[in-house]
């Protein structure tokens, strides 16, 4: 065995002070993000109703490579960060490959995921700002439980939409963002106007990300003091994430390892974003080259069989239009148990590169997902969420690829947090009860065919 820990870690000075903008290194930049009604580029002026003044900032920064981090906000990522950068000695052994396998884990605090990154970044501009307290939407309930404890530790009211099927599938995680404070709402409710237009339109539906989000904002909008934040797709979210994927270069860098093969999960892009980021700046600068995979789910397949186009970010018609790869803003998919990575599009600047041809995609079941889940969990010692197990699958596949070739690959995933509050999945895969959905194309070209008209 080499002399690499299973462990390697940073020390608390070197977690980083300041944030990667992507954008900055994108020779082509992302679209800039629509207003619906006049379908002109979205302004300051435009954003400010909806979002806090300086996380919109944020959003429309193209120039700007580096952004500080507020000493504040340095000083809470010091309880949980660094995470560590894990090496895979038990799997690749147990797979026989020749593969180097590395995984930055991102579970070690109570919100069980990397969405804590972003969340007290946003809770400390809306406490800043002065407001009273915001609102979002909830998937599988990361960025929910991330955001309750942010804004409990700035004394902050939020309001939480919660995607319906993820609402009754994961109780407990509802549970802790009580306990932190958060009042949480099954979406679509009857408790805004849009929630009861898609109840009418989708009777019965298990709601989608889609929903939620519109839902948050109609409250954001329409309640004096409060404004709406967003667990991933806009750019300000990928830059809060990118001290995953600072923290995993400095930590590889100690030791001169250079990966590969670069793997996270794509939902709305928070966690494949922030691990990519700095890695695909050397790749834009021409300083090094990876290849990096984004791994969806085959039920709600944006990279893959979506389309490149400007659509509403929610199903509600409500929000800035977003030029990404989406299945329609009416897409409403299968209730699969990855939750988070149930939205119909993806991060612009991470379309935009997939555009160009610097990400690849693949879409996976989730019957292989759970066997990729629990294989991890029995050889490495962790219960992975869902939504990491899609990187965790590929990872393995890549790893036996080596293994018929000879080749010695280091290959580097986001385990971006645990499964324990989605049991129900696994039990549902123990039983023999989870099944596979994969939109038809006739699925597909109905909801795409409902894209906004733009010229």
């Amino acid at each position: 065995m080499d002399k690499i820990p299973y462990k390697i870690y940073l020390r608390e000075s070197e977690i980083p002070s300041k944030w990667y903008n992507l954008r900055a290194d994108m020779k082509n930049k992302p679209a800039p993000l629509m207003h619906p009604g006049t379908h002109q580029a979205m302004t300051k002026e435009d954003l400010m109703p909806v979002f806090c003044e300086e996380l919109v900032d944020q959003e429309l920064n193209v120039t700007d490579r580096f952004i500080d981090i507020p000493t504040e906000i340095q000083n809470f990522y010091k309880m949980y960060r660094p995470s560590p950068i894990v090496r895979a000695y038990c799997l690749e052994e147990k797979l026989g490959t020749p593969a180097k396998i590395y995984y930055k884990f991102e579970g070690n605090n109570t919100s069980g995921s990397h969405k804590l990154n972003s969340a007290i970044a946003q809770a400390y501009y809306a406490k800043k700002q002065g407001l009273k307290g915001v609102t979002t939407e909830t998937g599988a309930g990361q960025w929910g439980t991330a955001l309750s404890m942010a804004c409990s530790y700035f004394g902050l009211d939020c309001k939480v939409y919660m995607v319906k099927v993820s609402y009754e599938q994961k109780p407990f995680r509802r549970e802790v963002m009580k306990t932190y404070g958060s009042t949480v709402i099954p979406s679509p409710s009857n408790t805004t106007n849009i929630g009861r237009k898609i109840l009418e339109e989708f009777p019965g539906t298990g709601g989608s990300l889609g929903c939620a989000i519109s839902e948050a904002v109609e409250v954001a909008t329409s309640t004096p003091g409060y404004r709406y934040v967003l667990g991933s797709v806009l750019n300000q979210v990928l830059l809060h994430q990118s001290v995953i994927g600072l923290e995993a270069k400095a930590a590889l860098d100690k030791y001169n390892i250079v990966p590969d093969t670069i793997i996270g999960c794509a939902g709305g892009g928070s966690n494949l974003g922030g691990l990519i980021a700095p890695f695909m700046g050397q790749k834009l600068r021409g300083e090094q080259d990876y290849k990096i995979i984004a791994v969806e789910p085959a039920s709600c397949p944006s990279f893959t069989r979506g389309k490149y186009a400007y659509d509403f970010c929610d199903t509600g018609m409500v929000c800035p239009l977003c030029k990404m790869y989406t299945l329609g803003s009416n897409f409403m998919p299968s209730p699969n148990h990855a939750g988070g990575l149930r939205y119909h599009g993806m991060n612009p600047a991470l379309s935009q590169l997939y555009a160009d041809g610097l990400i690849d995609a693949v879409a996976v079941e989730q019957t292989d997902v759970f066997k990729a889940a629990e294989y991890f969990a029995r050889v490495e010692g962790i219960l992975p969420a869902p939504e990491s197990s899609h990187a965790i699958k590929v990872a393995i596949d890549e790893a036996l690829k080596c293994k018929e070739t000879g080749e010695e690959k280091t290959i580097l995933f986001g385990l971006t947090g645990t499964g324990y509050f989605d049991l129900v999945g696994y039990e549902k895969f123990h039983n023999g009860q989870l099944e596979d959905y994969i939109p038809t194309d006739e699925d597909l070209a109905k909801s795409l065919s409902k894209l906004p008209k733009v010229e």
